[in-house]
């Protein structure tokens, strides 16, 4: 990994800190407090949302030091990326000690409000990570052997995670907005093991190139594993696909 650390980096390194151990102190609250784990309303949302969101910032942070792009660029993206990140654990996490649903809630005029922000900021992410994603297929990412073939892979999978989650929300809010409520709490299911899985590749794929760069292997065999890797992330990224669909 690289070893000089820029004060933007430190700062987002710090908060993805803060929202992973927002997440795990969370996952005691409920350990004490109890109540369901599935749901609209649960812990389980401030407690995978912290864990997802700070591990995603610390991973683009790292990954994106590999990336050909100005460096002011990167510190001004990063930047609102981390902002954004600590809006939407902030509004999940405000919502679930509230006992309310984070998303797609518009039973009262400030959840609607809360349900929009987080819309918003979700549509935010992905045109951040958009950015960063076709700035790697546009100049080859730097590093060892492998990492700028993981870095596009992560990026491209993370792409699919973007959508996915999209999706998600854009039914919600028409099922919301025309009465079904309960239907639009229902309607992600089918999506999210997909955006799980696919989110968290840009962190999984360029960590393995990495490793391995740490190896006495040659090129070759490191070049070989990483796109065993890739191979095996797309056939899982499928096979969440193929169950979404039918599930849908």
């Amino acid at each position: 990994m690289k070893l000089h650390v820029r004060p933007a980096e430190r700062l987002c390194h710090v908060i993805g800190a803060v929202l992973i151990l927002s997440g795990l102190v969370h996952l005691g609250v409920f350990a004490v407090d109890g109540g369901p784990w599935y749901g609209p309303v649960s812990w389980r949302k401030p407690v995978t949302f912290g864990l997802s969101f700070g591990a995603t910032l610390i991973a683009v942070t790292w990954v994106t030091s590999y990336l050909r792009i100005g460096a002011r660029l990167r510190t001004v993206l990063l930047v609102v990326f981390a902002a954004d990140c600590v809006v939407e654990v902030g509004g999940i996490t405000l919502q679930a000690w509230r006992r309310v649903p984070s998303h797609l809630d518009m039973e009262t005029p400030f959840d609607t409000a809360v349900s929009m922000m987080l819309a918003v900021g979700g549509g935010v992410l992905v045109v951040l990570l958009t950015v960063f994603a076709v700035t790697s297929f546009r100049h080859r990412p730097t590093g060892p052997t492998g990492m700028a073939l993981a870095v596009r892979s992560g990026f491209a999978i993370m792409l699919v995670a973007l959508a996915s989650g999209a999706a998600m929300i854009a039914r919600g809010v028409v099922l919301a907005r025309t009465g079904h409520q309960e239907a639009a709490y229902h309607s992600t299911a089918p999506l999210k093991p997909l955006h799980g899985v696919s989110l968290h590749a840009v962190l999984v794929l360029p960590a393995l190139a990495w490793l391995l760069s740490r190896t006495s292997w040659s090129e070759a065999v490191r070049l070989r594993v990483v796109r065993v890797a890739v191979g095996c992330y797309v056939v899982a990224v499928a096979g969440a696909g193929v169950w979404a669909v039918l599930t849908y």
